[in-house]
């Protein structure tokens, strides 16, 4: 058999791609299947409402988190009018909101306290359970301007750019999820208190909310809430 001689500089060369070769096989070939897996993604949290319901009507007296029910009510049903009902609210929007109460972005001197005091965990416990309680029916009150109430939840006010409530929040207040937020039978006081934090700047979780409230008066956003207390 005749052996063939190469000169030593192709040896060289011959040497040096067999050991890029062998580099690359370490990244991109077949040994490196395991290596180059993706890792797992990390498991989504189990969601435990009965553990939110147990949380809201307990609270957690060794951490000094009081029980959610007494300020918002058995069963998310707040009777205290400055103190939101929460009872069917959208699970996406009521976590969103335990964490908005957490950034600068919506600061309240009691919520932003607890919703600190939270896990993530928790903040989706609370919200799945509260989603499912049965919301109590509202009223409006007043009467002389209940009219005027239903013109802008229903037409908005066209000449100062303000869209009409139910394009976001439906015919009957029932809201979108994970988008707009559940307003029938809302207490007329928590609802005018929140338009009043938009427009004043107080509250800054919501552009949308902030740019409209600040194109109503004090007028419309009173008439506006009412008229919000009696949607079903």
């Amino acid at each position: 058999m005749n052996r063939v001689f190469l000169p030593a500089a192709h040896t060289a060369i011959m040497k040096s791609l067999l050991l890029a070769s062998l580099a690359l096989a370490g990244t991109s070939g077949m040994p490196a299947l395991a290596a180059d897996a993706a890792p797992a993604a990390n498991p989504v949290p189990k969601i435990d409402p009965a553990k939110g319901g147990s949380l809201y009507d307990t609270g957690d007296t060794a951490r000094g988190l009081p029980a959610c029910a007494s300020c918002h009510g058995a069963a998310g049903n707040s009777t205290i009018v400055a103190n939101p009902k929460l009872a069917g609210q959208a699970q996406a929007y009521l976590h969103k909101q335990l964490v908005d109460f957490t950034t600068p972005n919506r600061v309240q001197p009691v919520m932003s306290l607890y919703a600190k005091m939270l896990s993530e965990e928790e903040k989706n416990n609370l919200a799945a359970w509260l989603a499912t309680q049965k919301p109590k029916q509202g009223a409006a009150r007043n009467k002389e301007t209940v009219e005027l109430g239903r013109k802008i939840y229903r037409g908005g006010i066209a000449e100062r750019g303000v869209a009409a409530c139910a394009s976001c929040h439906g015919a009957t207040g029932s809201g979108i999820p994970a988008q707009y937020p559940r307003l029938a039978g809302q207490h007329q006081d928590y609802t005018l208190a929140q338009l009043q934090a938009f427009k004043a700047g107080g509250r800054n979780n919501s552009p949308q909310m902030g740019t409209l409230a600040k194109r109503m008066s004090d007028e419309e956003m009173k008439a506006v809430s009412d008229y919000i207390a009696g949607l079903k």
